[in-house]
């Protein structure tokens, strides 16, 4: 019977947080976790202790990724699952018609619980949470890059501010020096935010300690809400309680030929792909091709092919302007949704061809690869980056991938993560 489940908004969101869920923290280790693509149709196995549910709801409308989040709460309750969290982008990708608000609200209203914990920091990657306001690295959310989102666009470091646009009921605040106070201060600040009705609830944090200190205070909170750091000490509660085993993931060894797909347009993304250009074959879609039908996934296969062993990477990436400039002429939902039909296209083709070691980098472009492909579920294994896990196929088709989010991952991460799912050293 699982233990906890986790609602996440896009696929390689759902990778984060089920890599924080299996690692867990020592000495304890982690949850035996599957990560679950799109709504499940059956019951997870019997050892599953962590259920990750990914939906592609970040972008839908809010009323849609209500209706899908509610159907996955459902059926993690249905497994028993005593505490659920609804994950969402350590950047908060939202913008003030998104869906953060209304999810974290209804899913809230069905659980009949106030004061629920919004959070999501994550220092391991550099977002810190303080007085309310989201920093990546040393700098506010909306100059960090994520105010140029070709879908989200972030303009406003106030995550306070940001909820209460979105929601109907009053967002609450618990700054950092409540949580440095320890477990007991912040469970009882949560308290008094439920007495005055606040639902949604931002809470700082700063460090892992603070991570730590929340998952103690949310020892037998049924709802959370945040990035994959909220997770971080929660399986040492269920460890500890001897609910669970806990230790370290295992994945098999993948072999075979590799691909690298990449749609992200983060900054950490395009600095990857420009250190990867220094030892390995890159080639760059180009999307105006694309857009009028005289370049297709064909091409991406084929330059896959020509360069296997040589972890091979196709990217559409842009700079910000010229992605700023693809939508203004074409339209931005035309332009994504060609991108993600050829990506998809080509995956089918890879695979097809033996392909089976695939390293995705994009959340859109991961939930498009993923989709295509039909699968419906992954085991967990070792990190590779923070935030970043090996997933294995749990089908048989011994099929490993790693989706990563576009900000995530060290700048020779592409090569690290090939040779990770063929079972080297990340």
């Amino acid at each position: 019977m699982a233990l906890l489940g986790v609602i996440a908004d896009d696929f390689t969101g759902a990778s984060d947080i089920a890599n924080t869920l299996a690692q867990g923290v020592a000495p304890e280790g982690g949850l035996k976790t599957v990560q679950y693509l799109g709504l499940p149709t059956a019951n997870a196995a019997p050892d599953v202790e962590a259920c990750v549910v990914a939906l592609k709801s970040r972008s839908i409308l809010a009323e849609e990724a209500c209706t899908q989040s509610l159907q996955v709460l459902d059926w993690l309750l249905r497994q028993g699952c005593r505490q659920i969290i609804f994950k969402y982008c350590s950047t908060f990708d939202s913008t003030p018609d998104g869906n953060i608000g209304p999810v974290g609200e209804t899913l809230a209203r069905r659980l009949n619980v106030h004061g629920v914990i919004a959070c999501p920091a994550f220092p391991d990657t550099g977002r810190t949470l303080y007085k309310g306001h989201l920093f990546v690295g040393d700098r506010p959310l909306n100059e960090s890059g994520m105010e140029h989102h070709p879908l989200n666009p972030m303009t406003d470091a106030d995550l306070r501010r940001c909820l209460a646009i979105q929601c109907d009921d009053p967002v609450g605040l618990v700054d950092w020096a409540v949580v440095q106070s320890g477990p007991f201060a912040l469970r009882s600040a949560l308290d008094e935010a439920a007495s005055r009705g606040e639902r949604l609830v931002i809470v700082d944090a700063i460090s892992n300690d603070n991570l730590l200190t929340i998952a103690a205070a949310c020892k037998d909170t049924v709802l959370l809400t945040g990035g994959s750091g909220i997770a971080r000490g929660l399986p040492r509660n269920f460890i500890s309680q001897g609910l669970a085993h806990g230790g370290r993931t295992i994945a098999p060894a993948i072999e075979g030929p590799e691909a690298v797909l990449v749609g992200s347009c983060s900054r950490a993304t395009l600095g990857q792909i420009e250190r990867h250009a220094v030892n390995h074959p890159v080639f760059a879609i180009d999307v105006e091709k694309v857009i009028d039908g005289t370049s297709g996934a064909g091409d991406v296969v084929a330059f896959i092919r020509a360069n296997h062993g040589q972890v091979p990477l196709v990217y559409s990436s842009s700079r910000p302007e010229e992605v700023a400039e693809l939508q203004r002429k074409h339209g931005r939902e035309a332009v994504a949704q060609r991108l993600d039909a050829l990506f998809a296209d080509a995956a089918r083709e890879l695979y097809d061809l033996g392909v089976r070691r695939i390293v995705v980098g994009g959340g859109e472009t991961s939930g498009a690869v993923v989709s295509a492909l039909g699968l419906t579920s992954f085991r967990v294994g070792p990190e590779i980056d923070p935030g970043v896990p090996v997933l294995t196929t749990e089908d048989g088709a011994m099929l490993g991938m790693a989706l990563k989010s576009g900000n995530f991952g060290s700048v020779d991460f592409f090569e690290k993560a090939i040779r990770a799912i063929g079972g080297g050293a990340a």
